[in-house]
């Protein structure tokens, strides 16, 4: 049959049939390419490039050991560049450990002391300082968030400090890697934040997606909102007011709110997956970040020896009282009744007794879609994870 004789109905079907063939033939091109150039980054998980500046106490140095055998396979196995590990445990630092490349090209190896972006895991130490501020009677959880913001509209129904810290507020998500505000100041579109409040900009006109209290929605934007409430009651910038009374009580010197986006020698550089978001297919050098919009929500930069003297801080009373910890680590409730898997800025999984998984509380640290941390306590075993 020639293209003429075909009906208007024949040619259309034709040529969606030639795009769909070309679009998988590109598909399958660019598969290949990534396949035919993909290198290991680590061909054998025993040669994992690792580095140690603290040699753990004896009746710990087995499981060390085993651990450190467990994260070699798994650096090697999922392709990633680098990983840095640490772990508490009957109130001490016992191991810290950087395994691999911080910085691929120039082949910097990951140290204890390689400071990393926390994404969203940095609403753990937000929550921490919001509880100091809730001791001293300058927060109330049950106040409308405008008592401290009086600048965020007022929306359909009445939102709550509480409801926003719980993820039951109704506010939208961020947009991920769609967010123009993650970009270098030098970029087209690049917003820089001095003040929790300059980042409400992006969601504050926005309507609620649903009345609050009636459904669980995890929303980053909910912890820029906390941040500025922060703020207003400390009545002091908000990142002076994190490092003066958490961070610099507890040692945590490598911790803080990331001031530029520019490289720095110290902080491991942000890869993200080249195809399907699969690490095994390598990575490729993300983009330079500016998380200043985001405040206590996503832009503090830490290592994990940090956040373990942070988690032993918080089981051992040295920086909050107990009752406070146990308030910011329940569950919240529904109007329905139901709970929700998160507590006042942290995770919750339950112990589950036929799977022997115990209780965890922390929380894990996305940005622009992918995990770039994960930090968690173990409270009946005494344990702290980053």
């Amino acid at each position: 049959m020639s293209w003429k004789s075909m009906t208007w109905k024949q040619k259309g079907l034709g040529v969606i049939a030639v795009g769909f063939g070309l679009m998988l033939i590109a598909g399958l091109g660019v598969y290949g390419y990534v396949l035919a150039t993909m290198t290991p980054l680590h061909p054998r998980a025993q040669d994992v490039q690792a580095v140690t500046h603290l040699a753990p106490p004896d009746k710990w140095a087995g499981a060390v050991e085993q651990a450190r055998q467990v994260v070699r396979a798994s650096v090697a196995e999922q392709n990633l560049p680098g990983v840095s590990v640490a772990v508490g445990a009957a109130g001490e630092l016992v191991w810290a450990e950087g395994f691999g490349w911080a910085h691929l090209a120039e082949k910097v190896a990951v140290t204890p002391g390689m400071r990393f972006r926390l994404g969203t895991a940095s609403t753990v130490l937000t929550s921490a300082a919001a509880g100091l501020l809730l001791e001293k009677g300058r927060l109330n959880l049950d106040d409308e968030i405008q008592a401290y913001v009086p600048g965020f509209p007022k929306k359909d129904w009445p939102l709550t400090l509480r409801q926003v810290m719980g993820h039951v507020a109704g506010l939208r998500a961020d947009a991920g890697g769609e967010e123009p505000v993650s970009v270098r100041e030098d970029q087209p579109g690049a917003v820089r934040c001095a003040r929790p409040v300059d980042g409400l900009e992006r969601f504050a006109q926005r309507s609620l997606l649903f009345e609050p209290g009636t459904e669980y929605r995890f929303s980053s934007y909910g912890w820029v909102l906390v941040s500025a409430a922060i703020e207003a009651a400390a009545q002091e910038p908000f990142a002076s007011f994190m490092h003066k009374q958490v961070f610099e009580p507890l040692g945590m010197n490598d911790t803080t709110a990331e001031s530029s986006p520019e490289p720095s020698p110290d902080r491991a550089t942000f890869y993200f997956p080249r195809m399907s978001a699969d690490p095994r297919y390598g990575p490729d050098e993300g983009r330079e970040l500016d998380l200043s919009c985001f405040a206590g929500s996503s832009a503090f930069v830490s290592t994990p020896s940090d956040l373990v003297r942070f988690g032993l801080a918080i089981t051992s009373g040295k920086l909050l009282q107990p009752g406070t910890v146990e308030l910011l680590h329940a569950p919240q409730r529904l109007r329905s009744g139901k709970e929700t898997p998160y507590g006042l800025g942290w995770d919750i999984h339950a112990a589950d007794p036929a799977s022997q998984q115990p209780r965890l509380i922390g929380h894990d640290g996305e940005l622009m879609g992918g995990l770039t941390s994960s930090f968690f306590i173990l409270p009946e075993q005494g344990l702290v994870i980053a």
